[in-house]
C-alpha cells in the first residue's frame, strides 16, 4: 500500500486507477494527514451473490413493514 499527497494524486490520478485494477491500494494525504483510500472495488456479481447469502440467513419477519409501521404509529410512536 503507497502512500501519495492531493497534488501527486491530482498528477497521477489515471496511474493511480490502473494500480488499483491491479489490486493496489492507495492513501492520499493532504498536509500529511491520510484523508482517503484508493482501492479497487469487488467484483459485482461476487458482492450480489454475498449478498444474496448473508439475506438467505435472516430470519424471516413475521408481519409487513406496512403492518408494523402502522401498528407504531398507531401506538404513537
Amino acid at each position: 500500500m503507497g502512500a501519495v499527497n492531493l497534488a501527486e494524486a491530482k498528477a497521477h490520478l489515471s496511474e493511480l486507477v490502473s494500480k488499483a485494477q491491479s489490486g493496489e491500494e492507495t492513501i492520499i494525504t493532504r498536509r500529511g494527514q491520510p484523508v482517503a483510500k484508493l482501492v479497487p472495488i469487488a467484483e459485482p456479481k461476487k458482492a450480489l451473490r454475498s449478498l444474496a447469502k448473508f439475506r438467505a440467513g435472516l430470519p424471516q419477519a413475521r408481519r409487513s413493514s406496512a403492518e408494523l409501521i402502522r401498528e407504531l404509529r398507531d401506538e404513537g410512536f
